[in-house]
């Protein structure tokens, strides 16, 4: 036969309610309907206060409550059976209550008022006794609610100032011959049509123009802004330039490999 802590929390589950449901429906609290279906009714609260609570919650669940009385006084102070927890979780911290003699001798079996939700009780964290009043779950959502905003908040200050913040990262590892040269030197290799990738640290304006036999700018192969990590595949047929805003924020991947363009702030470099 099912015991009232198993019926209790059948009926609550078919219905779809939570603890926290039945709480501010019953006027009970939580904890306390969770003690009661976990068969725990040494809640440090008077008989009538016990017998008064379980009634309502029956009541409330559309259980026999007469019965239910029945059952629970045929238990006898102190003889219930317990069971496991449950481990549902009821969006607010349930703590167990501490087996404590029972207060009174009365045995109404009219419910009295509920004590206010706030009333102070003990409670036991392993076998040692401690005090505190019970953590209202609307504080909690409250709390939870502002400190993700604030989360947010934090996050989004740190994106806008990531990207606009220049970064000047270690180079990254490359071969002693590098194609990247600066834009005074002119070493000779052939002029086959080959493609190069621009990769940005952060952002970064860069214009890519054509070399002409001369030393002078010629067409221009790329120009625009890229995004931090943002990459862009630039045509190589032949000597170029390369121009950026801020050379600490570009380097040029050819091959698998990349390579830096030699010089800070706004300069210039040019590829072979």
């Amino acid at each position: 036969m099912q015991s009232i802590g198993e019926r209790l929390e059948e009926a609550r589950k078919k219905k779809g309610i939570s603890i926290r449901e039945a709480a501010e429906a019953t006027k009970i609290r939580g904890d306390y309907l969770q003690q009661f279906e976990n068969n725990r009714f040494d809640i440090n609260l008077t008989e009538i206060y016990v017998r008064g609570f379980l009634r309502g919650y029956a009541t409330y669940l559309k259980l026999p409550a007469e019965k239910l009385l029945n059952d629970y006084a045929s238990l006898g102070r102190g003889e219930a059976r317990p069971r496991q927890p449950s481990r549902e979780v009821y969006g607010r911290m349930d703590v167990s209550i501490a087996s404590a003699e029972e207060r009174g001798d009365s045995a109404a079996e009219e419910p009295p008022t509920p004590p206010p939700a706030r009333r102070p009780s003990p409670v036991t964290r392993g076998t040692r006794p401690a005090t505190g009043p019970a953590i209202d779950p609307a504080t909690l959502f409250k709390f939870g609610k502002w400190a993700a905003a604030i989360v947010v908040i934090v996050l989004i200050v740190w994106g806008i100032s990531s990207l606009f913040r220049g970064s000047n990262p270690a180079p990254a590892n490359r071969p002693v011959t590098s194609p990247v040269a600066p834009a005074n030197s002119s070493p000779a290799v052939p002029t086959t049509e080959r493609t190069i990738t621009l990769v940005a640290l952060d952002a970064v304006r860069v214009t890519v123009t054509q070399k002409n036999p001369d030393g002078s700018e010629g067409d221009i192969l790329y120009q625009g802004t890229l995004a931090r990590n943002q990459t862009k595949s630039v045509s190589w047929p032949g000597p170029i330039y390369i121009s950026a805003s801020e050379g600490a924020n570009l380097t040029i991947e050819y091959k698998g490999n990349r390579y830096p363009t030699r010089f800070t702030g706004s300069g210039r470099a040019q590829m072979q």
